[in-house]
């Protein structure tokens, strides 16, 4: 272990002495168990204890990273767990770490997970339980949260959510950033290959065998069903997770990041779930990516991350130990202003909309945004060859770099990027939702992508990304005819972001957003399956026909 992670693991021992519970045994004992799955394999649990004797509250958290060192932090957790009264949990998920069976990812989470709670709700020394994780260590705790026995009485859940579709997919296009990395990441063998060449290689259905050393079936799984619509999430293990929430009884703690890839999931997690776990559940979004680190470049941060080790603290305290229900309550992040805002609900009730259209008026690669906006065409010729690369994401997970609001490049900056600009807004506006473009497009090509970054342009002329999305025509429409005109809904994730008076907005539209996006080949039929591909002539339609709306609140 090399010293600059020891100084992490330390600082995260710290990190417990401002949770404000004192510490009642200072002196925990470490016990390891076997607990049998339903299939009689093996699964290693470690566990904390305050003391020999005596019933605890238990924390309970299951681990597929235990190969990859998460137990060194894990287990300070677990230790400081158990000095302030608590017993701490953990299980190494089948097929990793000491545990036995064959790891694939997901497949076996609820039942194991399940299996796990009986055992540990017989057991003489516990009393109220708790599940708690983030990212893979929350999708665990969602597994089993509408069965989970009458002893587990809330969870805290952070970046992650039960919707699996909108995590990896956008309209048809892969988040190659999320899915193509942890696959290589986590596939069950050592993967040497380079990771942006493993998201090029075509056709990518083979890139495991071709380049990675191994068949993946479930990464290809996930390949094999780009839409919503597919079978694969709409019966079977995405399905049954899907329906989750809605069954929920118990309070749950849904923490989340504004450029977090797992937002999306979370928030429909969040929305969807019974009424009466909602009216005791928390919702908290935060400033920061996955990593809980800020990612809002020259914007004050100071609080754009949250103590987690307190929140949860304090949420099982509560929870467990006084066996209070929670009051409900959302918690957002304003962007630009370094505060956090209180909601009783989100998404908040529809309210003023700032309606701009895209306009033909202007010169070569920028172009206006405007309430009346020119009727026209601008066009661009979209080579997937050359794809626009990922600069400020919201749904990045490898490349940590390009994650969040960042600078971005002057107003037209590549010949397949058309930005378009408004005036400067005469007063400050709050966005307060999810930002929505529509695209009146046409392309010489069989099939192909539009994508759109929405920005702030402060009025010294920085600009700096709040939104983006992609659409693909095929997704929307089925089959297309070249030169045919046909509109594109561009959906965005929610945010809480405060633009200011002066500023403008920005809109760029091109058709690649790499690696955040796959990149399409502008051929007829699933994009994974391509060999090769060719250039397009794109055509967005201006005046009335295209537009963006965005929810806003006057101050």
């Amino acid at each position: 272990m090399d010293k600059q992670f020891e100084q992490f693991l330390e600082m995260i021992r710290m990190s417990y002495l401002t949770t404000g519970v004192a510490v009642t045994h200072p002196e925990p004992i470490r016990r390891e168990f076997t607990v049998p799955a339903a299939d009689g394999s093996a699964l290693f649990v470690y566990a904390y204890f305050p003391s020999e004797e005596g019933v605890f509250p238990v924390i309970v958290q299951r681990n597929p990273y235990a190969n990859q060192g998460m137990d060194y932090i894990l287990q300070i957790g677990g230790e400081e767990f158990a000095k302030r009264g608590y017993i701490y949990l953990c299980q190494h998920c089948r097929g990793t770490g000491r545990s036995e069976g064959a790891w694939e990812p997901n497949v076996n989470e609820r039942a194991d997970g399940l299996a796990l709670l009986d055992w540990l709700c017989g057991q003489p020394w516990c009393g109220n339980v708790g599940l708690m994780g983030d990212s893979y260590l929350s999708m665990v705790g969602w597994a089993v949260a509408d069965q989970a026995p009458s002893k587990v009485k809330s969870m805290f859940l952070g970046n992650y959510g039960v919707d699996r579709f909108t995590s990896l997919y956008q309209d048809g296009m892969l988040r190659h950033d999320v899915m193509t990395a942890w696959a290589m990441e986590n596939a069950g063998f050592p993967v040497s290959a380079d990771y942006l060449e493993s998201c090029r290689f075509r056709p990518h259905i083979e890139v495991d065998e071709k380049l990675w050393g191994g068949r993946l079936e479930w990464y290809r799984g996930y390949l094999h069903n780009p839409l919503r619509s597919d079978p694969l999430w709409n019966e079977g293990l995405w399905k049954e997770f899907s329906d989750i929430p809605a069954n929920i009884r118990i309070p749950l703690y849904i923490s989340d990041q504004w450029y977090d890839h797992h937002l999306g999931s979370a928030l429909y997690s969040y929305e969807h779930l019974n009424c009466e776990s909602r009216a005791h559940s928390v919702l908290r979004i935060g400033g920061t990516n996955h990593f809980g680190t800020p990612c809002l470049q020259d914007r004050e941060v100071k609080q754009a991350a949250v103590n987690a080790v307190k929140e949860q603290m304090e949420w099982f305290e509560l929870t467990l130990k006084q066996g209070k229900l929670p009051q409900a309550t959302v918690y957002t992040y304003l962007v630009n202003r370094d505060v956090w805002q209180e909601w009783d609900t989100w998404p908040l009730p529809a309210g003023e909309t700032l309606a701009l259209a895209f306009s033909a008026e202007g010169e070569g690669n920028v172009r206006t945004l405007a309430v009346q906006a020119q009727a026209g065409t601008v066009g661009f010729v979209y080579d997937p060859e050359d794809p626009v690369p990922s600069h400020g994401a919201e749904a990045m997970l490898h490349t940590k770099t390009e994650i969040g609001s960042l600078l971005q490049p002057e107003p037209g900056w590549r010949e397949d990027v058309i930005s378009f600009v408004s005036s400067p807004l005469d007063a400050d506006r709050e966005i307060a939702g999810r930002i929505k473009v529509t695209l009146h497009v046409s392309t010489d090509a069989p099939d192909t992508a539009f994508t759109a970054k929405v920005m702030e342009v402060m009025p010294d002329g920085r600009a700096y990304n709040i939104r983006s999305t992609i659409a693909v025509i095929s997704a929307q429409h089925g089959s297309y005819t070249p030169g045919e005109i046909v509109p594109l809904t561009l959906e965005m994730w929610d945010i809480d972001w405060m633009l200011s008076k002066g500023s403008c907005l920005r809109v760029d539209v091109s058709s690649s957003d790499f690696p955040q996006y796959s990149v399409h080949p502008n051929l007829a039929g699933p994009w994974y399956e391509q060999t090769e591909s060719r250039t397009a002539r794109q055509e967005i339609h201006c005046g009335g026909r295209s537009s963006i709306e965005i929810p806003v609140r006057g101050r």
